[in-house]
C-alpha cells in the first residue's frame, strides 16, 4: 500500500476539522452573548418572539438570529463531522501503511537469518 496520498488526507483532514471547531466556538459566543443581552420574555413590538434555551435560560429573539445562529450552528457541526471522518480515514490508512511496513522489516529480518 502506498502512503503517497496520506499527507494530502491529512491536511485536507484539518482544513476541515479547525474550521468546523472554530465555528462551534463562534456559535458558543453568539449564544453566550444572546444570554446576556436578550429579553427574557417574549417582546412582540421588536418582533422578539422565537424562544431558546440558553443554559437553562430562556430567552427571546427574532427569527433572523434563531435563523442566523442554527445555520453557524450546523454548517460547524457538518465541516467538523467531515474532517473528523477524513481523519479516521487518514489514521487507517496510516495504520495500514505501518502494518504492511512492520511485516516487510519481519520478512527481511527473517529472510536475513536464514542466509
Amino acid at each position: 500500500m502506498k502512503a503517497a496520498g496520506l499527507p494530502r488526507l491529512r491536511i485536507l483532514s484539518l482544513l476541515f476539522l479547525l474550521p468546523g471547531l472554530a465555528g462551534l466556538v463562534i456559535s458558543a459566543v453568539i449564544s453566550t452573548s444572546y444570554a446576556d443581552t436578550l429579553p427574557r420574555s417574549a417582546v412582540p413590538d421588536e418582533m422578539r418572539i422565537v424562544p431558546r434555551n440558553i443554559h437553562g435560560i430562556v430567552v427571546y429573539q427574532t427569527v433572523e438570529e434563531d435563523r442566523r445562529l442554527a445555520v453557524v450552528e450546523n454548517c460547524s457541526v457538518a465541516v467538523f463531522l467531515v474532517g473528523l471522518g477524513l481523519g479516521l480515514l487518514y489514521l487507517e490508512r496510516w495504520g495500514n501503511v505501518r502494518s504492511s511496513e512492520l511485516e516487510l522489516n519481519e520478512d527481511d529480518v527473517a529472510s536475513a537469518g536464514q542466509e
